[in-house]
């Protein structure tokens, strides 16, 4: 029995995507993204924090997952990784792998993934641990600013991890 407790609560390896017919490798990467931001549900918020050991802060969990998945360096804060010079996205063109963000009178202070059918896996507060919530949901719905790609080739390139 310990030994199953173990293996449940062991990080899971970086996966490596069986690419589809026709698939590009920006699904491939935006679907690792995907699985490992929702294998970290669960996972205390921790203010600061950027690790599974550690727990997350918002800007922590992203940073983390893509560069575990993507091999990106994203800058560490919210509002940073907001500032990247990367496409806006129109909320009826989201796709997995995008980054939300949140905020009050158009500052942000809060950044999230989206995995699809209106879901996003975020770290949202003290107290708390990773989780999904839906866009459409009660503060939500209010705080969201807008949604950029950045799982882009030339994004991807200029923020490749050394």
């Amino acid at each position: 029995m310990l030994l199953a407790l173990g293996a449940c609560a062991s990080i899971p390896p970086p996966r490596t995507a069986v690419p589809l017919p026709g698939a590009s490798p920006s699904a491939d990467v935006a679907n690792n993204v995907l699985f490992r931001a929702i294998s970290l549900v669960g996972t205390p918020y921790r203010y600061g924090g950027n690790t599974p050991q550690s727990g997350f802060d918002c800007s922590g969990l992203v940073g983390y997952v893509f560069l575990a998945e993507a091999d990106m360096k994203l800058p560490r804060t919210s509002r940073e990784i907001a500032a990247l010079d990367a496409p806006r996205i129109k909320r009826s063109e989201l796709e997995p792998g995008d980054l939300l963000f949140f905020g009050r009178h158009h500052r942000v202070n809060h950044v999230a993934i989206y995995v699809g059918h209106g879901r996003f896996v975020n770290a949202p507060d003290t107290g708390g641990t990773v989780r999904l919530d839906e866009l459409d949901g009660y503060y939500w719905r209010d705080h969201f600013l807008f949604a950029k790609r950045v799982l882009t080739p030339r994004l991807r390139a200029a923020l490749a991890a050394d």
